[in-house]
């Protein structure tokens, strides 16, 4: 069954680029109406959303978007929170400012604007989906900070779904292995040399395919049905679209 978004009403945070801007695309593509934020960086291509500019670290910023973005829609179905950074993080060597920087973007971006997103769907139901990260789970040698902020947001998620349920608003996270802007700045981190490195890992890391994936078309159908009426009786999950790179479960 193909599942269908029309008339479906959904804001995707941090939509720029990346995943956020392969989302925005993916849900239009399937018939929703929706709106889309950034920040800092125009969005290249608008794929008929709304926009509207959100510091999903600023609660003024935050409430003022969802404001705006829920009149433009007309009510709020899913927040799909896409807004997130990847810097690195090696023990040892991290400073205040990089770990508030993670945290601040990373988790309280995500309880901010699922917190606004709550308040609008309260009356309704809704969906919220959160991304997350394999490295959340594994740890990372060289993003610890980014790891543990992404922890933090699995952890809230779980939070989230089990006091949210009595008012019908299901919350997920997503953690996926697709080719972003910040898997480009991490072989940028680790130089020239370590991009055959870095593909050679994958190969063996990556039991389908063996490469990072493409974001509309691994991840979108699947975003697009977390946001559809056939995900209703799925909440507090984590979900790894990433070809087999992680594979937890009970």
């Amino acid at each position: 069954m193909v599942q269908s978004l029309h008339n479906k009403r959904i804001l995707v945070t941090g939509a720029a680029t990346g995943i956020g801007a392969a989302t925005v695309e993916a849900l239009t593509l399937a018939g929703a109406k929706v709106a889309a934020t950034f920040n800092n960086t125009e969005p290249a291509n608008e794929f008929g959303a709304s926009w509207v500019r959100c510091d999903v670290t600023d609660p003024d910023s935050v409430d003022a978007a969802f404001a705006e973005a829920i009149k433009e829609l007309g009510g709020l179905d899913v927040l799909i929170h896409a807004a997130g950074l990847w810097e690195a993080g090696i023990p040892g060597n991290i400073g205040t400012e990089n770990l508030h920087k993670m945290m601040n973007i990373n988790f309280s971006g995500t309880v901010l604007t699922n917190q606004a997103a709550h308040a609008a769907m309260r009356g309704s139901g809704g969906r919220i989906i959160n991304f997350g990260s394999s490295e959340g789970v594994t740890g990372s040698p060289v993003s610890a900070t980014y790891a543990a902020s992404k922890a933090a947001v699995h952890s809230w998620t779980r939070s989230a779904a089990k006091s949210w349920a009595v008012d019908n608003v299901t919350v997920n996270t997503i953690a996926p292995a697709v080719q972003t802007p910040g898997a480009d700045k991490l072989r940028k981190f680790l130089g020239p040399d370590a991009g055959a490195m870095i593909d050679e890992q994958l190969k063996s890391a990556i039991p389908l395919g063996g490469k990072l994936g493409d974001p509309l078309v691994d991840l979108g159908p699947v975003l697009v049905f977390l946001s559809s009426d056939g995900s209703k009786f799925i909440t507090g999950q984590f979900h790894s679209v990433d070809g087999g790179l992680l594979m937890v479960g009970g």
